[in-house]
């Protein structure tokens, strides 16, 4: 089964957990321990060494996850089982967009020519939280090809507000007449 599809599938389940009992933070906290753990190479080479057994693979994996709550514990076993374990990063990425969904928060990427102001930063938030009425965690780029304004990227919505974007549309227009 593909990795994204196989990781939406465990990120919902976290997430119906964490809802019932009201644990998001401390699971997405957790779910960030599991994912730096799966990127480490030696615990890559250890999870994927068919001469390390499962019982000893579960073992490393409990001792390097102090601290973390015995249910994610219970979900990394069963993914090492499983033989899943590469697929903890994409599950930690899904786990967030589904609780940042649940919470009301919007991720947007805005491009401008020039880097913003934090005060500006702060009123292009604003007016992206007006018009989607959700609550936005900005993430400022900058890229001088848009000549002026602002390109925002919400999820799948694309605002541009941008001098070059303005500049094709009337070629089009042009082109068109």
């Amino acid at each position: 089964m593909p990795v994204a599809a196989s990781a939406k599938r465990y990120a919902q389940a976290v997430f119906e957990i964490a809802r019932e009992q009201n644990t998001f933070d401390q699971w997405l906290a957790d779910l960030a321990r599991l994912a730096t753990l799966a990127e480490d190479p030696s615990f890559q080479l250890i999870m994927a060494s068919p001469r390390v057994r499962i019982d000893q693979k579960t073992e490393i994996l409990q001792e390097r996850l102090e601290g973390v709550s015995s249910l994610a514990k219970n979900l990394a076993q069963l993914l090492v089982v499983k033989g899943r374990v590469e697929i903890i990063p994409a599950l930690l990425q899904e786990c967030r967009r589904l609780v940042d969904t649940h919470r009301g928060v919007v991720h947007a990427r805005v491009t401008t020519a020039v880097p913003l102001e934090p005060a500006a930063e702060e009123a292009v938030a604003r007016q992206l939280a007006q018009l989607t009425g959700k609550q936005i965690v900005l993430t400022a780029e900058v890229d001088p090809r848009i000549v002026g304004g602002l390109v925002a990227r919400l999820g799948d919505t694309l605002i541009d507000g941008s001098t070059r974007g303005r500049l094709e549309s009337l070629r089009r227009e042009l082109r068109g007449a």
